[in-house]
């Protein structure tokens, strides 16, 4: 019996039309303000260091801040954050200066893994402070022996430094992920 057997041609893929696939080489995406080596990058940074320096000042002028372990680590952590938060500004200023790119991954890496611990820490210092805050203040009904504002000053301010550190940290894990 003879039978036909089917043979198989390459065929090249017809041309893309305008709108179809880009099968050119990858370009790396536009730098979004916020991240590392931008203006808006530098914006955050300088935000960050200015309400971690505000809480720092406020908690440390309180001469008993010292007997309450969570006033002490909300100092600690917000001093940490306020030198990694300068560091970082001080590299942006740079980078605008000479006007380079940092979207190296090992840099940007380093970023998203420093911002991730000190919003982390400041986050967890900052919710300890809260708690013995409203405990002072609304349990033991104590705000006129101890500085209730202030704590309470404090506290607001590393929260609000907080904030302004979650951008940064976003934005260098998205750029991480990015190609």
């Amino acid at each position: 019996m003879n039978v036909s057997r089917p043979t198989v041609h390459p065929v090249e893929a017809p041309p893309l039309i305008d709108g179809g696939l880009h099968n050119g080489p990858r370009t790396r995406m536009k730098d979004v303000q916020g991240m590392p080596g931008t203006r808006g990058g530098l914006t955050l940074r300088l935000i960050q260091c200015a309400f971690g320096v505000v809480s720092v000042c406020v908690m440390a002028t309180t001469r008993d801040f010292r007997t309450v372990t969570a006033f002490c680590y909300l100092v600690i952590a917000v001093g940490l954050q306020v030198l990694w938060s300068l560091s970082l500004a001080l590299v942006d200023v740079y980078a605008l200066l000479v006007r380079r790119s940092l979207r190296k991954r090992v840099i940007v890496r380093l970023f998203a893994i420093g911002d991730g611990i000190t919003s982390t820490l400041t986050f967890a210092a900052a919710c300890a402070s809260a708690g013995i805050t409203v405990l002072i203040g609304n349990d033991l009904n104590r705000c006129s022996v101890n500085h209730c504002t202030r704590f309470e000053t404090a506290t607001a301010m590393a929260f609000i430094s907080w904030f302004a550190m979650t951008p940064s940290f976003l934005m260098n894990f998205w750029s991480l992920a990015s190609p």
